[in-house]
């Protein structure tokens, strides 16, 4: 599959949760995307540009990494933190190591800690609440604010079809679920890793909740574990090649999830579990690349 074709599916993929990003938060879900993605991509010209390097954006990654951007962030988020979580996201994560292929840590990802770091009261778990909102849901608490803060449960059907508060993309688990399983059957996506995530943030669900169904579905539909389990630990850059990789991969990244969750003080933790492994993708990689027929090529002095 040509790098333009899986960019292409994962737009496609990212259809479901865009329209539901667009009923839930209308119009400002719309200028966030709109900005991330052009931000993304006028980024990407310039520091190619700095670096004299050829013109990427026809691939369609900068476009790609602008949606997933904006889909992670608050639709209360102001202008400018898309544009610098864009700028940070190309510029430091992405072309400063070579271009496509060649970053560590997932672009978006990036670019959204920075500016959860530089604008916390901006895009932290305040923000997303507006209490004046004429939109519905940016008026209540996200449900992973709630459960943490008050024990407040929100139904399943509320998580189910995108009817809460949160980032813009993490709102609605069955258009996560319909997107993800799109992109795991054309193959833009390792199914190991979101597998892998949600079977892992499952067990310790079930366990640390005494065996309720309840609290693991709970678990598994609020916030952005979906989201994240699909679109964002599935980039193919910065996930093992092999795939009892990606199941060592999923595993961890589901298994930070729930330890930020139920240990930190932050109600998510997707983003920092995707980046703390990342960090370890090459080590994973040298682990289990299995040795050729014959043994190990012997280094020649």
């Amino acid at each position: 599959m040509s790098t333009q074709g899986m960019m292409r599916d994962v737009l496609v993929g990212l259809v479901p949760l865009i329209l539901t990003g667009l009923v839930v938060f209308r119009g400002a879900a719309l200028a966030q995307m709109v900005i991330c993605v052009a931000a993304c991509v006028a980024a990407e010209l310039v520091f190619t540009a700095m670096r004299k390097g050829p013109v990427s954006i026809k691939d369609g990654s900068a476009a790609v990494t602008g949606m997933i951007l904006a889909l992670s962030l608050p639709a209360t988020a102001p202008w400018f933190v898309g544009v610098l979580g864009s700028v940070v996201a190309i510029g430091l994560s992405k072309v400063i190591f070579g271009g496509l292929g060649q970053n560590l840590f997932n672009p978006a990802m990036v670019g959204r800690a920075f500016v959860m770091i530089a604008f916390p009261a901006m895009i932290g778990a305040s923000a997303y609440v507006v209490q004046d909102a004429s939109v519905h849901a940016l008026t209540m608490a996200t449900p992973l604010t709630s459960l943490k803060m008050s024990g407040v449960v929100t139904p399943l059907g509320q998580l189910l079809t995108g009817a809460t508060n949160g980032s813009i993309g993490e709102t609605g688990a069955l258009a996560c679920l319909l997107g993800g399983i799109y992109l795991c059957w054309r193959r833009a996506a390792a199914w190991q890793i979101p597998v892998a995530v949600i079977a892992s943030a499952a067990v310790i669900s079930l366990l640390s909740s005494g065996f309720s169904i309840s609290a693991v579905l709970h678990e598994l539909s609020a916030g952005a574990l979906l989201f994240g389990a699909f679109f964002i630990a599935t980039d193919p850059v910065t996930s093992p090649v092999t795939p009892r990789g990606r199941w060592i991969f999923g595993i961890g990244v589901g298994c930070f999830i729930m330890m930020l969750r139920k240990l930190s003080g932050y109600p998510e933790g997707v983003m920092f579990a995707v980046l703390l492994m990342n960090a370890v993708v090459p080590l994973i990689n040298r682990w289990t690349i299995p040795e050729p027929l014959g043994g190990p090529v012997p280094v020649r002095n």
